[in-house]
């Protein structure tokens, strides 16, 4: 039997919940729609309570004191996994959300920093995000390392990366390794196509298989009652993307 039609939105948004399965406490940062429903998706899904906090939600965060009681939930251990994007994203997870160039003279200016270091030392599993996959973004060296994704030896360290997901793949992180291996590939992309478009370097198997797909009872949980909660935060995109909302 063939897969459902699907969207790659809603590939990703699979793909991410996934990687939550059997957690306690995910929290989801601003600007997150695919992350956010994959938390949502993760939470429909889940045998036994899956808290789940969304920033800037009003349903979907029991938090009273914003970013700070993240902080905090963080600093306890209370906090599962968490997401982070960058303008680039280097072979050993360092994360640019600063700017491209030489610091201080950037030629461009991205949102910045903010709490994203902080999040990265302690949440046990990050999940990079980042759709658009190319040498632009993935890169050998990051012009700026806002978050340092490996930590010398004897650094007290709970949190680091746990993978990344592009609009082509999913990389796992091997944290001895200090580097990402290949995990997954996306329909219609090949071994050498993502090597093509990656500029860092990575291990991958022999035979990459290929990501699976959502199911017909993932796509109804994702443009249905997912589809709706997310709309709450981010309507364009429940609308446009998801058909929702």
């Amino acid at each position: 039997m063939s897969a459902p039609q699907h969207s790659k939105t809603e590939l990703l948004i699979a793909v991410i919940a996934r990687m939550l399965d059997g957690l306690n406490h995910v929290a989801v940062g601003a600007s997150s729609p695919i992350p956010g429903a994959a938390a949502l998706l993760a939470r429909a899904r889940a045998e036994q309570g899956l808290r789940v906090s969304v920033l800037s939600s009003l349903r979907h965060n029991d938090f009273t004191d914003g970013a700070r009681e993240l902080f905090d939930c963080a600093a306890q251990g209370r906090i599962d996994a968490f997401f982070l994007g960058g303008g680039q994203i280097d072979g050993q997870a360092n994360v640019n959300l600063l700017g491209l160039g030489e610091y201080p003279d950037l030629s461009l200016r991205f949102p910045g920093s903010y709490g994203s270091a902080y999040l990265y030392f302690l949440v046990p599993r990050v999940i990079l995000f980042r759709p658009e996959h190319s040498r632009r973004v993935l890169v050998p060296k990051v012009d700026f390392i806002s978050a340092p994704g490996v930590s010398p030896p004897g650094i007290y360290r709970p949190g680091g990366p746990y993978a990344l997901v592009t609009e082509r793949c999913v990389f796992s992180f091997e944290r001895d390794a200090q580097r990402f291996r290949l995990q997954t590939i996306h329909a219609g992309e090949t071994a050498a196509s993502i090597k093509e478009n990656t500029g860092f370097e990575y291990d991958a198997p022999a035979d990459v298989p290929q990501t699976p797909q959502p199911s017909a009872e993932t796509l109804e949980l994702i443009r249905g009652g997912v589809g709706a909660d997310i709309a709450e935060i981010y309507p364009k995109f429940a609308r446009e993307v998801l058909a929702a909302g």
